[in-house]
């Protein structure tokens, strides 16, 4: 396991050496929203950071700093929530590979923490491809609904996790210092009929911004769980390192 490379904390002769040594770099992707009254708004960006971090480890590629926004339009109305468009998300995706790409980064590896952004990693790596000759991975919770099945207690709300005893545990394995579990309750509302086929809104059906039961949450099963899914993705990043001609 290396130490965590972290290109924000570097200085440009630092960050130089470091993408000459091994040319690859994780992205975190997040967004800033509500998760209830026990998470923070941060969730997604805490989530998506504490696993490239542990990817990073693994595998020494350099850990940018993260994209701290998504598209939460659900979440819009509630304070601290900071959403963007879907197509913005893309465009800043591309803009960052664009820039490493210039100064040697030969794969960069997208590491998403929030469900929305995976419609904008899939475009705009299929858009990339056609722009630039280093490949980008992208990544979100490898063997996701297999891991819950294996893990944890309670059922999801109609496949989605936001808040619950899923989120809730990773939070605990990662942030612990930031979760208020005595602010924690279950709460499954009641999925109207044009729910996905409308604009009918998320933020309008939970009243505690929960869906789930993050009650059940522990840090042993947020342990395990990331366990899971860094050694998924080290599997899936080293596969892709294959293909370049890196120096490690």
């Amino acid at each position: 396991m290396c130490i965590v490379k972290e290109l924000i904390l570097m200085n440009r002769d630092e960050a130089a050496e470091a993408v000459s040594e091994f040319p690859v770099a994780v992205l975190p992707l997040g967004a800033t929203e509500q998760h209830g009254h026990h998470l923070p708004l941060g969730t997604d960006v805490f989530l998506a950071e504490g696993i490239a971090r542990r990817l990073c480890a693994n595998t020494g590629a350099l850990l940018l700093p993260s994209i701290p926004f998504g598209y939460s339009w659900v979440w819009r109305d509630i304070p601290g929530t900071v959403t963007i468009e879907e197509d913005m998300e893309e465009e800043l995706i591309k803009q960052v590979a664009h820039s490493v790409s210039r100064y040697g980064i030969k794969l960069l590896i997208l590491v998403n923490g929030h469900d929305a952004n995976n419609a904008a990693m899939k475009y705009a790596t299929r858009e990339l491809m056609d722009e630039l000759q280093m490949p980008v991975v992208y990544l979100f919770y490898p063997n996701l609904q297999k891991i819950i099945d294996q893990y944890c207690e309670s059922p999801t709300w109609h496949g989605m996790i936001h808040a619950c005893e899923f989120e809730t545990s990773l939070m605990l394995a990662i942030k612990p210092e930031l979760v208020k579990m005595h602010r924690a309750v279950r709460e499954y509302p009641e999925k109207p009929m044009l729910y996905g086929k409308s604009t009918i809104s998320l933020g309008n059906l939970s009243a505690s911004g929960v869906y789930g039961d993050p009650t059940l949450a522990t840090r042993e099963k947020g342990e395990l769980m990331l366990d899971s899914f860094v050694n998924s993705m080290t599997s899936l990043v080293m596969e892709a390192i294959k293909t370049l001609k890196c120096p490690k």
